[in-house]
């Protein structure tokens, strides 16, 4: 059985790759809806952060590493927490520069506010969108990190890795032998 090929454990039906790809988009969207009510209702960057990141963490789940990583929100994980952090950095230390105190609210109160639709444009809508940034990037790097490991470790093995003890469909009770000799 040495010139038979590795057997990759089908873990993902059709059905869960069905609902993964149904639930992907109405994932993000309820994540931008956080992000942006999350100033004047329940909900924030962070929340929004983690719910967009946990509708990637599907895709890898049901699709893998290689179909996940094609998506281009996953390509854009470090240069997300660096915008993220360079935005909130921004919006904190901008009012010091104006001689006002740190993470001042603009528009003050009383102003007049802009508005895009039914968004208002405040700096706590910028604040939170540079944690939503910073919080989706960490965790979908954290996973990359995590895949990329696994994958690496399942090349290390290579193909000749065949057996009990490497077979993801045998029981776990299975263990390696010791090469033939006494214990």
């Amino acid at each position: 059985m040495k010139n038979a090929p590795a057997r990759t454990p089908e873990i993902t039906s059709v059905l869960v790759r069905t609902i993964a790809k149904l639930l992907f988009l109405p994932i993000l969207v309820t994540a931008v809806a956080m992000l942006i009510k999350g100033y004047a209702q329940p909900g924030d960057g962070f929340s929004a952060g983690v719910v967009g990141a946990l509708g990637i963490l599907l895709q890898y789940l049901a699709f893998g590493r290689r179909t996940a990583e094609r998506l281009p929100l996953v390509g854009f994980a470090g240069k997300g927490v660096f915008a993220g952090l360079l935005i909130a950095l921004l919006v904190a230390a901008t009012p010091v520069f104006l001689g006002q105190p740190v993470f001042t609210h603009y528009p003050p109160a009383g102003a007049s506010v802009i508005y895009v639709g039914t968004i208002e444009l405040i700096t706590a809508l910028l604040f939170d969108t540079a944690v939503f940034l910073m919080v989706m990037g960490f965790v979908l790097g954290g996973v990359q990190m995590i895949a990329q490991t696994i994958a690496d470790e399942d090349e290390y093995r290579g193909p000749e890795a065949t057996g009990p003890e490497f077979d993801a469909s045998a029981g776990t009770d299975v263990e390696p032998s010791s090469g033939g000799g006494r214990r």
